[in-house]
């Protein structure tokens, strides 16, 4: 459990993500990323215009096949959008 401890001793030990959206002209647009807190680096994102679940994990998913980390990572996130 991260318990708002944010650092992390090696790079893809810990992942933080967030949720968010933005209003545009053409509605809202919702952004999710996954950033490595050792690496201060976003390692994976994904852009939608609907709040669903799966591209958050396409977002998680990205950053898993891009840093191929060994062992265990810590994924925290604040929540996610509801399923739809």
């Amino acid at each position: 459990m991260v318990q708002r401890q944010f650092h992390a001793p090696a790079p893809n030990r810990l992942w933080v993500s967030d949720f968010t959206y933005v209003s545009t002209w053409q509605g809202f647009v919702y952004v999710t990323f996954i950033i490595d807190v050792f690496a201060r680096v976003i390692v994976g994102w994904r852009v939608s215009s609907t709040a669903h679940t799966d591209f958050v994990l396409d977002a998680l998913e990205q950053a898993l096949c891009q840093r191929q980390p060994e062992g265990k990572v810590t994924h925290h996130s604040e929540g996610c959008p509801p399923r739809r």
